[in-house]
Protein backbone atom coordinates (compact mmCIF):
# COMPACT_ATOMS: atom_id res chain seq x y z
CA UNK A 1 0.00 0.00 0.00
CA UNK A 2 1.51 3.29 -1.09
CA UNK A 3 1.88 6.07 1.46
CA UNK A 4 -0.07 9.31 1.13
CA UNK A 5 1.65 12.61 0.45
CA UNK A 6 1.28 15.12 3.27
CA UNK A 7 -1.35 17.78 2.66
CA UNK A 8 -1.56 20.42 5.38
CA UNK A 9 -4.20 23.06 4.64
CA UNK A 10 -4.74 26.27 6.61
CA UNK A 11 -8.11 27.64 7.72
CA UNK A 12 -8.31 29.77 4.57
CA UNK A 13 -7.84 26.58 2.51
CA UNK A 14 -4.33 27.41 1.39
CA UNK A 15 -1.92 24.48 1.35
CA UNK A 16 1.10 25.05 3.58
CA UNK A 17 4.37 24.83 1.58
CA UNK A 18 6.17 22.13 3.59
CA UNK A 19 7.68 20.43 0.52
CA UNK A 20 8.84 23.67 -1.13
CA UNK A 21 10.51 24.95 2.04
CA UNK A 22 12.16 21.58 2.74
CA UNK A 23 13.62 21.42 -0.77
CA UNK A 24 15.04 24.92 -0.27
CA UNK A 25 16.36 23.87 3.13
CA UNK A 26 18.25 20.96 1.55
CA UNK A 27 19.81 23.24 -1.07
CA UNK A 28 20.90 25.63 1.68
CA UNK A 29 22.32 22.73 3.70
CA UNK A 30 24.31 21.57 0.68
CA UNK A 31 25.81 25.03 0.28
CA UNK A 32 26.80 24.99 3.95
CA UNK A 33 28.46 21.58 3.41
CA UNK A 34 30.45 22.87 0.43
CA UNK A 35 31.51 25.91 2.48
CA UNK A 36 32.58 23.62 5.37
CA UNK A 37 30.14 25.01 7.94
CA UNK A 38 29.90 22.60 10.87
CA UNK A 39 26.15 23.06 11.12
CA UNK A 40 25.49 21.66 7.62
CA UNK A 41 24.25 18.25 8.82
CA UNK A 42 22.14 19.84 11.56
CA UNK A 43 20.47 22.08 8.98
CA UNK A 44 19.85 19.11 6.67
CA UNK A 45 17.97 17.30 9.44
CA UNK A 46 15.63 20.24 10.02
CA UNK A 47 11.97 19.18 9.93
CA UNK A 48 12.65 15.61 8.76
CA UNK A 49 9.77 14.19 10.82
CA UNK A 50 6.59 16.20 11.41
CA UNK A 51 4.07 15.12 14.03
CA UNK A 52 0.58 16.59 13.81
CA UNK A 53 -2.67 16.19 15.69
CA UNK A 54 -5.82 16.10 13.57
CA UNK A 55 -9.51 16.78 14.26
CA UNK A 56 -12.45 14.88 12.80
CA UNK A 57 -12.43 17.13 9.72
CA UNK A 58 -8.80 16.27 8.99
CA UNK A 59 -7.40 19.70 9.93
CA UNK A 60 -3.83 19.41 11.16
CA UNK A 61 -1.85 21.16 13.87
CA UNK A 62 1.89 20.65 14.13
CA UNK A 63 2.78 19.64 17.68
CA UNK A 64 6.26 18.14 17.40
CA UNK A 65 9.32 18.35 15.16
CA UNK A 66 12.89 19.58 15.30
CA UNK A 67 13.92 22.85 13.65
CA UNK A 68 17.58 23.82 13.13
CA UNK A 69 16.84 27.56 13.75
CA UNK A 70 19.66 28.63 11.44
CA UNK A 71 19.26 32.29 10.41
CA UNK A 72 19.04 31.58 6.66
CA UNK A 73 17.15 28.27 6.78
CA UNK A 74 14.11 28.61 4.45
CA UNK A 75 12.04 26.18 6.52
CA UNK A 76 12.74 27.99 9.79
CA UNK A 77 12.34 31.41 8.18
CA UNK A 78 8.88 30.51 6.91
CA UNK A 79 7.81 29.52 10.43
CA UNK A 80 9.67 32.46 11.98
CA UNK A 81 7.92 34.97 9.72
CA UNK A 82 4.48 33.57 10.59
CA UNK A 83 5.29 33.66 14.29
CA UNK A 84 6.62 37.21 14.17
CA UNK A 85 3.61 38.41 12.20
CA UNK A 86 1.19 36.78 14.65
CA UNK A 87 2.98 38.25 17.68
CA UNK A 88 3.16 41.69 16.11
CA UNK A 89 -0.57 41.74 15.33
CA UNK A 90 -1.28 40.87 18.98
CA UNK A 91 0.95 43.74 20.13
CA UNK A 92 -0.61 46.22 17.69
CA UNK A 93 -4.13 45.22 18.68
CA UNK A 94 -3.36 45.69 22.38
CA UNK A 95 -1.55 48.99 21.73
CA UNK A 96 -4.63 50.34 19.98
CA UNK A 97 -6.80 49.27 22.91
CA UNK A 98 -4.53 51.04 25.40
CA UNK A 99 -4.05 54.20 23.33
CA UNK A 100 -7.13 54.51 21.13
CA UNK A 101 -6.07 57.85 19.65
CA UNK A 102 -2.62 56.61 18.64
CA UNK A 103 -1.61 56.71 14.97
CA UNK A 104 0.69 54.44 12.97
CA UNK A 105 3.54 55.35 10.61
CA UNK A 106 5.61 53.09 8.39
CA UNK A 107 9.22 54.25 8.06
CA UNK A 108 11.89 52.75 5.78
CA UNK A 109 15.51 53.69 6.49
CA UNK A 110 18.35 52.98 4.08
CA UNK A 111 22.07 53.47 3.67
CA UNK A 112 24.55 52.99 0.84
CA UNK A 113 25.09 49.42 -0.30
CA UNK A 114 27.57 47.28 1.62
CA UNK A 115 30.13 44.75 0.42
CA UNK A 116 30.27 41.27 1.87
CA UNK A 117 33.33 42.32 3.88
CA UNK A 118 31.64 45.24 5.65
CA UNK A 119 28.03 43.99 5.84
CA UNK A 120 28.30 42.96 9.50
CA UNK A 121 29.72 46.36 10.44
CA UNK A 122 26.99 48.23 8.56
CA UNK A 123 24.14 46.16 10.04
CA UNK A 124 25.47 46.80 13.55
CA UNK A 125 25.85 50.49 12.77
CA UNK A 126 22.19 50.69 11.75
CA UNK A 127 21.13 48.93 14.94
CA UNK A 128 22.95 51.48 17.09
CA UNK A 129 21.75 54.42 15.00
CA UNK A 130 18.04 53.61 15.27
CA UNK A 131 18.20 53.69 19.06
CA UNK A 132 19.86 57.09 18.79
CA UNK A 133 17.27 58.31 16.25
CA UNK A 134 14.37 57.81 18.65
CA UNK A 135 16.20 59.62 21.45
CA UNK A 136 16.32 62.85 19.48
CA UNK A 137 13.94 65.46 20.88
CA UNK A 138 11.46 65.81 18.01
CA UNK A 139 10.85 62.08 17.30
CA UNK A 140 10.84 61.24 21.03
CA UNK A 141 8.17 63.70 22.12
CA UNK A 142 5.37 62.00 20.16
CA UNK A 143 6.66 58.43 19.98
CA UNK A 144 4.68 55.83 21.94
CA UNK A 145 6.26 52.64 20.65
CA UNK A 146 7.90 51.00 17.66
CA UNK A 147 8.99 47.73 16.12
CA UNK A 148 11.84 47.56 13.66
CA UNK A 149 13.28 44.85 11.44
CA UNK A 150 16.34 44.59 9.23
CA UNK A 151 16.08 43.31 5.66
CA UNK A 152 18.92 42.50 3.28
CA UNK A 153 18.50 42.32 -0.48
CA UNK A 154 21.22 41.25 -2.89
CA UNK A 155 22.20 43.42 -5.84
CA UNK A 156 23.27 42.07 -9.24
CA UNK A 157 26.80 43.37 -8.74
CA UNK A 158 27.26 41.29 -5.56
CA UNK A 159 26.74 44.11 -3.06
CA UNK A 160 24.08 44.14 -0.35
CA UNK A 161 21.29 46.61 0.31
CA UNK A 162 20.70 46.69 4.06
CA UNK A 163 17.66 48.64 5.20
CA UNK A 164 15.23 48.85 8.09
CA UNK A 165 11.46 48.75 8.22
CA UNK A 166 10.02 50.53 11.25
CA UNK A 167 6.38 50.56 12.33
CA UNK A 168 5.87 53.57 14.62
CA UNK A 169 3.00 54.26 17.01
CA UNK A 170 2.70 57.98 17.72
CA UNK A 171 0.52 60.42 19.62
CA UNK A 172 -2.12 62.22 17.51
CA UNK A 173 -0.24 65.48 18.22
CA UNK A 174 2.44 64.23 15.79
CA UNK A 175 0.21 65.55 12.98
CA UNK A 176 -0.70 68.81 14.78
CA UNK A 177 1.82 71.30 13.32
CA UNK A 178 5.37 71.74 12.03
CA UNK A 179 6.72 71.70 15.60
CA UNK A 180 5.54 68.09 15.90
CA UNK A 181 5.23 66.70 12.38
CA UNK A 182 8.36 65.27 10.75
CA UNK A 183 8.31 65.23 6.98
CA UNK A 184 10.35 62.90 4.80
CA UNK A 185 13.23 65.34 4.28
CA UNK A 186 13.51 65.90 8.02
CA UNK A 187 13.50 62.15 8.74
CA UNK A 188 16.33 61.83 6.22
CA UNK A 189 18.39 64.50 8.02
CA UNK A 190 17.75 62.89 11.41
CA UNK A 191 18.78 59.48 10.05
CA UNK A 192 21.89 61.01 8.48
CA UNK A 193 22.80 62.46 11.88
CA UNK A 194 22.18 59.20 13.74
CA UNK A 195 24.23 57.20 11.20
CA UNK A 196 26.96 59.90 10.98
CA UNK A 197 26.81 59.86 7.18
CA UNK A 198 28.47 62.32 4.80
CA UNK A 199 25.55 62.00 2.38
CA UNK A 200 21.76 62.34 2.70
CA UNK A 201 20.20 58.85 2.84
CA UNK A 202 16.96 57.83 1.17
CA UNK A 203 14.09 57.33 3.61
CA UNK A 204 10.38 56.83 3.10
CA UNK A 205 7.60 57.55 5.60
CA UNK A 206 3.89 56.91 5.16
CA UNK A 207 0.86 57.19 7.43
CA UNK A 208 -0.77 53.81 8.03
CA UNK A 209 -4.54 53.53 8.09
CA UNK A 210 -5.34 51.22 11.00
CA UNK A 211 -9.00 50.97 9.99
CA UNK A 212 -8.15 49.81 6.47
CA UNK A 213 -8.21 46.03 6.18
CA UNK A 214 -6.30 45.62 2.92
CA UNK A 215 -3.96 47.41 0.56
CA UNK A 216 -0.53 48.99 0.62
CA UNK A 217 -1.25 51.42 3.48
CA UNK A 218 -3.18 49.03 5.71
CA UNK A 219 -1.92 48.12 9.17
CA UNK A 220 -1.87 44.43 8.26
CA UNK A 221 0.29 45.08 5.17
CA UNK A 222 2.71 47.18 7.23
CA UNK A 223 2.91 44.54 9.94
CA UNK A 224 3.59 41.82 7.37
CA UNK A 225 6.32 43.91 5.75
CA UNK A 226 7.96 44.43 9.15
CA UNK A 227 7.74 40.77 10.16
CA UNK A 228 8.77 39.19 6.85
CA UNK A 229 11.97 37.30 6.05
CA UNK A 230 15.27 39.07 6.75
CA UNK A 231 16.59 37.56 3.51
CA UNK A 232 14.32 35.97 0.91
CA UNK A 233 15.20 32.38 -0.03
CA UNK A 234 14.95 33.20 -3.75
CA UNK A 235 17.77 35.71 -3.24
CA UNK A 236 20.21 33.09 -1.97
CA UNK A 237 19.03 30.04 -3.92
CA UNK A 238 19.38 30.70 -7.64
CA UNK A 239 20.77 28.59 -10.46
CA UNK A 240 24.18 30.24 -10.14
CA UNK A 241 26.02 28.10 -7.58
CA UNK A 242 29.20 30.17 -7.52
CA UNK A 243 27.21 33.31 -6.82
CA UNK A 244 24.98 31.57 -4.25
CA UNK A 245 27.94 30.20 -2.30
CA UNK A 246 29.46 33.66 -1.99
CA UNK A 247 26.12 35.12 -0.87
CA UNK A 248 25.55 32.41 1.77
CA UNK A 249 29.06 32.85 3.14
CA UNK A 250 28.70 36.65 3.26
CA UNK A 251 25.30 36.52 4.96
CA UNK A 252 26.25 33.84 7.48
CA UNK A 253 29.08 36.07 8.64
CA UNK A 254 27.35 39.41 8.14
CA UNK A 255 24.18 38.58 10.08
CA UNK A 256 25.78 36.62 12.93
CA UNK A 257 24.79 38.08 16.28
CA UNK A 258 22.33 40.63 14.84
CA UNK A 259 18.66 40.94 15.81
CA UNK A 260 16.17 40.59 13.00
CA UNK A 261 13.29 42.23 14.85
CA UNK A 262 13.22 44.44 17.93
CA UNK A 263 10.54 46.26 19.95
CA UNK A 264 10.72 49.58 21.80
CA UNK A 265 8.60 51.78 24.05
CA UNK A 266 4.96 50.77 24.58
CA UNK A 267 5.31 47.84 22.16
CA UNK A 268 8.10 46.37 24.28
CA UNK A 269 6.00 46.79 27.44
CA UNK A 270 3.01 45.08 25.80
CA UNK A 271 5.14 42.11 24.72
CA UNK A 272 5.98 41.62 28.40
CA UNK A 273 2.34 42.07 29.45
CA UNK A 274 1.24 39.44 26.91
CA UNK A 275 4.15 37.20 27.97
CA UNK A 276 5.25 36.74 24.36
CA UNK A 277 8.50 34.81 24.20
CA UNK A 278 11.18 34.78 21.51
CA UNK A 279 9.66 33.35 18.31
CA UNK A 280 12.63 31.00 17.76
CA UNK A 281 11.63 29.17 20.93
CA UNK A 282 8.22 28.39 19.43
CA UNK A 283 8.58 27.64 15.73
CA UNK A 284 6.01 24.87 16.17
CA UNK A 285 3.10 27.05 17.31
CA UNK A 286 3.46 30.13 15.16
CA UNK A 287 -0.12 31.15 14.40
CA UNK A 288 -3.63 30.94 15.83
CA UNK A 289 -4.83 28.57 13.11
CA UNK A 290 -4.82 25.58 15.43
CA UNK A 291 -6.82 22.46 16.10
CA UNK A 292 -8.10 22.65 19.67
CA UNK A 293 -6.80 19.93 21.97
CA UNK A 294 -10.31 18.74 22.87
CA UNK A 295 -11.06 18.24 19.16
CA UNK A 296 -8.08 15.95 18.51
CA UNK A 297 -9.06 12.52 17.19
CA UNK A 298 -5.74 11.14 15.91
CA UNK A 299 -2.03 11.69 15.37
CA UNK A 300 -0.55 12.14 11.90
CA UNK A 301 3.17 11.55 11.31
CA UNK A 302 4.85 12.73 8.12
CA UNK A 303 8.44 11.85 7.19
CA UNK A 304 10.64 13.33 4.49
CA UNK A 305 11.53 10.84 1.75
CA UNK A 306 14.93 11.80 0.30
CA UNK A 307 14.39 9.67 -2.80
CA UNK A 308 10.88 10.84 -3.67
CA UNK A 309 11.58 14.39 -2.46
CA UNK A 310 8.38 14.82 -0.48
CA UNK A 311 6.70 14.28 2.89
CA UNK A 312 4.72 11.03 3.22
CA UNK A 313 2.23 9.99 5.92
CA UNK A 314 3.38 6.99 7.97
Amino acid sequence: MSKKILKDVSRNRKERPWRERKLENLQYAEYLRILNFKKANRVKECGEVLRFVADDEGRLRLYQTWFCKSRLCPLCNWRRSMGQSNQLMQVLDEAHKQRKTGRFLFLTLTAENASGENLKQEVRKMGRAISKLFQYKKPAKNLLGYVRSTEITINKNGTYHQHMHVLLFVKPTYFKDSANYINQAEWSKLWQRAMKLDYQPIVNVEAVRSNKAKGKNSLIASAQETAKYQVKSKDILTNDQERDLQVVEDLEQGLAGSRQISYGGLFKEIRKQLQLEDVDAHLINVDDDKVKIDEVVREVVAKWDYNKQNYFIW
